[in-house]
């Protein structure tokens, strides 16, 4: 990559808003996912606005990889992700990016299933870059060696399962999406006191009951620690996860699609193309998918004076087999290959013309 690109490269992924860590690892690790589901779908819907397609085309960059991937298509072939938040802030990183979150997760088009992991960040495992093991450190460190590359190939050999796109996304994107969807319908369990993205102490104040909440109020209900344990927290996280696709998928509003589509678009960087977009939108548009978030066991340890997080063996490969089996699956439909190429071929026609 020339160092001209290198540059226009790092404008795009500064991150613009400055926030305390704490705030930021909890809304990238929720919405990460999410936006690349968004942005399909938008982009599907807003594919005439050329600004839109300069934004994605702006944001492909393809990786150097050691060992490629075997090719997929997306339209009827199960398909894996890494989705990066990274935090460019150097008041933060003191110099050195790393990843703030980290998500795999596998999309079966003709199971309509979506299964997800989250990775501790702090996980000890090889870092890897270019086919050479360089030390055992944090996960999130393998970006500031090598960037995406580093990562995908670090993940890959962890999870001993293949990685087909990645995407990285910086805090600039997750600012506004649920605001511009209009809001979340939620059922919040107890009234809440909670600080805001800001950490303004007492900010946000909800009732207990089913309500429509905007950004600010989706995330104190899903950071808040004050009313449940880690378990529960994690639970409401994923019904959160799950109302924004659901609102994101019967979204109405073709230019505020456009909007988001922006949003997202100038703040992402990944190897998806265009027409990979559209095919992988054809899952989400066309059928209800079930959504699968899966958690890891895990215990902390100290080593060479770091924190660290060491994943349960068991755990490991429990989800392991479980991710495997989701790239694995094939509905029992001769017909699911071709209906799905003849729709995707009318929506291209429509959107064309």
């Amino acid at each position: 990559m020339s160092k001209q690109n290198k540059q226009a490269r790092s404008t795009r992924i500064q991150t613009i808003n400055k926030k305390k860590k704490r705030t930021q690892r909890i809304i990238l690790s929720i919405l990460i996912p999410l936006f690349t589901v968004i942005l399909i779908g938008a982009i599907y819907i807003a594919k005439l606005f050329a600004t839109v397609e300069n934004e994605i085309d702006a944001s492909f960059a393809e990786i150097d990889r050691h060992t490629p991937v075997e090719k997929v298509n997306p339209i009827d072939e199960p398909v894996s992700f890494l989705f990066m938040g990274v935090d460019n802030n150097d008041d933060r990183q003191l110099g050195s990016t790393r990843a703030d979150s980290i998500i795999y997760a596998t999309l079966n088009p003709t199971t309509h299933e979506m299964n997800m992991v989250s990775i501790p960040r702090d996980t000890y495992v090889p870092i890897i870059n270019k086919g050479t093991t360089l030390r055992y450190d944090r996960i999130n460190s393998a970006y500031a060696v090598g960037e995406e590359s580093a990562m995908v190939e670090t993940v890959e050999a962890w999870l001993d399962l293949p990685i087909h796109y990645y995407a990285t996304f910086n805090f600039a994107a997750f600012l506004n999406i649920i605001d511009e969807l209009g809001g979340i319908e939620m059922d919040v369990p107890v009234a809440i006191n909670e600080m805001n993205s800001n950490d303004q102490s007492g900010s946000i104040q909800l009732d207990e009951g089913f309500q429509l909440l905007n950004g600010e109020e989706a995330l104190a209900l899903a950071r808040t620690r004050k009313i449940d344990n880690d378990v529960a927290r994690g639970g409401r996280q994923q019904m959160i996860i799950e109302a924004i696709i659901k609102k994101a998928l019967n979204f109405k509003s073709i230019s505020k699609y456009t909007r988001i589509a922006e949003t997202v678009g100038s703040n992402m960087q990944t190897d998806m193309r265009m027409n990979d977009m559209l095919a992988i939108a054809q899952t989400g548009l066309n059928d209800s998918f079930s959504i699968s978030t899966h958690i890891f066991e895990w215990s902390s340890f100290t080593e060479r004076g770091m924190d660290l997080v060491r994943i349960n063996s068991d755990s490991l490969l429990s989800i392991q087999n479980e991710l495997s089996d989701s790239l694995n699956k094939v509905e029992n439909s001769s017909n699911t290959s071709a209906t799905n190429e003849d729709e995707l071929t009318t929506i291209k026609d429509t959107t064309e013309n």
